[in-house]
């Protein structure tokens, strides 16, 4: 622990947002309809055959199910209904396959993606052929079709991120991983979402407690680092 222990989740986020000129806040309206997606960082163990919203089972045990439960007890009267469509293991392709049922489908006014540390990860460790350019082309092809379909949607692109040293995530990641940071950064700027900076998010509490407080592998959120997300989310949005 350093000098800085003890400094509070709320002021880890706001200096790593600060850190960030171009993070901004989108207004959530009141009968919203908010979808979190993206691959197991965003599933977190959700009842995949519950169809549902705004329940325990259906947003799982991480970062949305705690910005989730945060909006719904702080804005009853905005009558908002969040829904989680994570699916571990997938890549910005395997969102595309089943974007018509997991988004499309659901009409959200507000839609958060985090999707990418499986693009290179399983890249890395020799299960999936893709590439950089494939991760950027495969991004910008669903978020072109995401905006024709619904044109008013409000995107948040959460960017990937790992924690160096910590079991999966050693040197072999680096410098490739940051391309791939640096592209979701890109493309968020692209389709004018709101982009949430969860790499200096981490690095930024690691000078509060160690990286294995936060993330149990390098990639996958301890409780205190989902919680952490959570709070970097409800950073990024005003109700």
């Amino acid at each position: 622990m350093t000098g800085l222990a003890g400094i509070s989740i709320p002021q880890i986020v706001s200096a790593a947002f600060t850190a960030d000129a171009k993070v901004k806040k989108i207004k959530v309206n009141k009968d919203a309809v908010i979808l979190f997606q993206g691959d197991s960082i965003t599933d977190s163990g959700r009842k995949k055959d519950d169809a549902g919203y705004s329940t325990p089972g259906v947003l799982g045990t991480g970062y949305a199910m705690l910005a989730g439960a945060e909006m719904l007890l702080k804005y009853p009267a905005h009558n908002l209904k969040i829904y989680n469509r994570g699916i571990s293991g997938n890549k910005v392709y395997q969102l595309a396959e089943r974007w018509e049922k997991d988004c499309f489908n659901i009409k959200p006014d507000v839609l958060s993606i985090l999707i990418g540390v499986n693009d290179f990860w399983h890249m890395l460790n020799g299960n999936y052929a893709g590439t950089l350019q494939t991760y950027k082309d495969d991004l910008n092809i669903l978020l072109n079709h995401t905006k024709e379909k619904l044109p008013d949607v409000k995107l948040i692109m959460g960017e990937p991120f790992a924690v160096t040293g910590i079991k999966a995530v050693d040197a072999k990641w680096y410098p490739a991983f940051n391309d791939y940071r640096a592209a979701a950064k890109e493309i968020a700027a692209r389709f004018n979402a709101t982009f949430i900076p969860y790499q200096k998010v981490f690095d930024k509490a690691q000078e509060s407690a160690p990286g294995a407080y936060w993330t149990h592998d390098g990639v996958h959120p301890t409780l205190a680092g989902a919680r952490l997300m959570a709070e970097a989310w409800l950073a990024s949005v005003k109700l």
